[in-house]
């Protein structure tokens, strides 16, 4: 039982490579798929609207890393036995982003079409641009209290000052991005400023899975 316990919680812990990298794929993918899409100037929510060439894509995107963000938090809650309010913040950001990921966009483009007034969109589209903005807070506010649990860890202590810069450089430039979401060069503003934590992820998640490993690995002998 302890063995099948185990492998649970390395599932879990898994799900901070699979979710990054599954919505990472989603929207380079759908991009590729959309014709005359610009990454540097369109957002990502974009592939996901009606319009989109490949919705379906980069909805299964957003809702791959959504569960698997809640997975990852709840491993990371058995990892750090307890780990403060981190792995709930963690795991509430992947329930806003599965909303974000339900909550379509009106249009894959952030310009209005022709005779279309500008800034006018449907309660839905509200609601995805919403659940964007409390997953985004959580999943920083996360990041910083879990790296104080890492700090009391001396097995992961070297990994705290790397998570609180990943949340405070995500929010520097998902600030920048929201203060003129149609300024030019703005998709790349968004997609470095959500990949940078989801790299920590992805990070923080092999580190664990390696030292489980280490950990099983049956102890040699002393010479002599």
């Amino acid at each position: 039982m302890a063995s099948m316990s185990r492998l649970g919680e390395r599932l879990l812990v898994a799900c901070g490579l699979v979710g990054p990298a599954a919505f990472t794929a989603a929207w380079a993918a759908a991009s590729s798929r959309q014709p005359d899409y610009s990454m540097a100037n369109e957002h990502i929510s974009g592939l996901a609207a009606h319009d989109a060439r490949s919705p379906r894509l980069m909805t299964a995107g957003f809702w791959a890393l959504g569960l698997s963000t809640i997975g990852f938090a709840a491993g990371l809650e058995r990892r750090l036995h307890g780990g403060g309010i981190g792995p709930a913040l963690l795991g509430a950001s992947g329930v806003a982003i599965c909303a974000a990921g339900t909550l379509r966009r009106d249009r894959m483009s952030n310009w209005p079409a022709p005779g279309e007034t500008p800034g006018r969109q449907s309660a839905v589209n509200d609601g995805h641009d919403l659940a964007s903005v409390v997953g985004h807070i959580c999943a920083t506010a996360g990041l910083v209290s879990v790296a104080l649990r890492l700090w009391r860890d001396p097995g992961l202590k070297d990994l705290a000052l790397p998570a609180i810069g990943a949340a405070v450089a995500s929010s520097g430039l998902m600030s920048f991005f929201a203060r003129d979401v149609v300024r030019p060069g703005n998709g790349i503003v968004q997609r470095v400023g959500i990949s940078v934590p989801l790299a920590f992820t992805m990070r923080l998640a092999c580190r664990l899975l390696s030292e489980d490993l280490r950990a099983d690995e049956p102890s040699q002998p002393s010479a002599g």
